[in-house]
């Protein structure tokens, strides 16, 4: 089958904006049919922070490396594998072994395979979502033959969308069910029940006052205290705690918010540096500035610099 050829986007540019104070990526499916396929372009200067989402996620490698880190633990992938991803855990891209990559990202909310459940039955093409525990192995690897035909499906969905037409509705939410089967058969020795993902959820929702208090609060000093109070925790309770849930340090979680906020203003803004770390909670310039390259790998300076170099050979 001949496709299209295919349309490559910044993942920052869609991604990072669509990222909330706790953490969560909220896409804008279309109401009636939340699926959609892009096709990435990712990079360490524009790294997404640590984020989870509501929606499944597949991500085929179409060419580079890159090492995926899912709470506490990291994947790598080669080209031509496939990272499987469900909702609540967090994760993100944590390096890039030879520069950029481009991928092709399917995602879907889970509802519109068990809005059709009747019997009990729809919710087993979720299964491989749903029992994703401290040991799920997230990336299927090229030589398995599976991310290939997945790859190939995704192109086909992607070629229906946005839906305009019954027979496209009926032949995207096929493919999608075709590449369900396929993860279904993978992931057969790993059975389980809604209990993982429903603790996971549990333990989220106890967190939900942290992250508000983030979203109000990063321009002034927040210290692992004030945010412990939040949710009635110790100290050291609150710390064990938060890393448990999102594999992440607290202190870790509030620079990276903070430097994707800078990241931001420095891309959408005039505003000198010195005022872009002010405005993102760091009193520090020369902190904040060791922070900024050690999670980007660019000076605040160097970062201004390659965007508008971008801004300059694409006008």
């Amino acid at each position: 089958m001949r496709h299209a050829p295919l349309k490559w986007q910044p993942a920052f540019s869609l991604i990072e904006p669509q990222i909330n104070a706790e953490g969560v990526h909220i896409y804008p499916f279309e109401h009636d049919f939340p699926v959609d396929v892009r096709f990435l372009t990712f990079a360490e200067e524009a790294q997404i922070r640590t984020n989870r989402h509501d929606y499944f996620e597949l991500l085929y490698l179409h060419s580079g490396e890159v090492v995926y880190q899912v709470q506490d633990r990291y994947h790598r992938m080669s080209p031509g594998d496939l990272f499987v991803m469900g909702s609540l855990a967090m994760h993100r891209m944590s390096e890039f072994p030879r520069g950029k990559v481009k991928a092709a990202v399917l995602y879907f909310l889970p509802e519109l395979i068990r809005g059709n459940d009747t019997n009990g039955m729809d919710i087993e093409y979720l299964m491989p979502f749903l029992v994703q525990h401290g040991s799920f192995p997230h990336v299927v690897k090229a030589a398995t033959g599976i991310p290939a035909q997945l790859f190939e499906l995704m192109r086909r969905a992607a070629a229906e969308l946005p839906i305009s037409t019954n027979r496209a509705r009926l032949s995207a939410q096929t493919y999608l069910k075709m590449m369900l089967v396929l993860l279904l058969n993978h992931y057969s020795e790993f059975r389980g029940t809604e209990d993982i993902y429903l603790k996971k959820e549990r333990n989220l929702q106890r967190l939900r006052p942290v992250f508000e208090h983030i979203d109000h609060h990063y321009a002034w000093p927040i210290t692992v205290q004030d945010v412990a109070s939040k949710v009635h925790m110790s100290k050291s309770s609150f710390m064990r705690f938060f890393k448990q849930v999102t594999g992440q340090s607290f202190v870790t979680y509030l620079n990276q918010f903070r430097v994707s906020r800078a990241q931001i203003l420095l891309k959408t803004t005039d505003k000198s540096i010195a005022e872009v770390s002010q405005e993102v909670g760091f009193c520090d310039q020369s902190y904040f500035g060791l922070l900024f390259r050690r999670l980007t790998g660019l000076t605040p300076r160097e970062y201004k610099y390659r965007l508008e170099e971008n801004q300059r050979l694409s006008a």
